[in-house]
C-alpha cells in the first residue's frame, strides 16, 4: 500500500476530489495547511501599508490506496491540480506497512 500526500492550490480541490471520486477513489483527508515553495510568498498592501505575506494557504490530501492503484491516482492528481503556474504543489508517496479498519479489525488492503 502506498500514502499519497497532495499539497494542491485550494482552487483545485473540488476539481481533484471529482477527478479521483470519477476512478473510484472515495476515502481521502483534505486538511488545510499553509506554506511556501519556490515562490516564497508576496507582498499585500493592507490599509496603506505593504507587508510580506510568506505561508501561503494550500490544501492537503491524504489517501492511501494499493500498490496497484498508485501511479492511476498519482497521475489523476497530477493532472486535475496542474494549473502550470508556480505554486502548483507537491505530490508525496510513502510506503505503508499496514492499515487496521477499527470498526472490524480488517488488516491491509480490505482495511481500505
Amino acid at each position: 500500500m502506498k500514502k499519497i500526500e497532495a499539497i494542491i492550490q485550494p482552487f483545485k480541490l473540488e476539481e481533484v476530489k471529482e477527478a479521483l471520486k470519477s476512478i473510484g477513489v472515495d476515502g481521502m483527508t483534505i486538511t488545510d495547511v499553509r506554506g511556501h515553495g519556490r515562490q516564497k510568498g508576496h507582498k499585500e498592501v493592507y490599509r496603506g501599508q505593504e507587508y510580506q505575506v510568506d505561508l501561503l494557504p494550500k490544501v492537503k490530501l491524504e489517501l492511501v490506496v494499493a500498490d496497484s492503484r498508485a501511479e492511476e491516482v498519482i497521475a489523476t492528481i497530477s493532472k486535475s491540480a496542474r494549473s502550470g503556474k508556480i505554486g502548483d504543489g507537491k505530490i508525496f508517496i510513502l510506503p505503508v506497512e499496514d492499515a487496521i479498519r477499527i470498526r472490524n479489525d480488517d488488516h491491509g488492503e480490505a482495511a481500505l
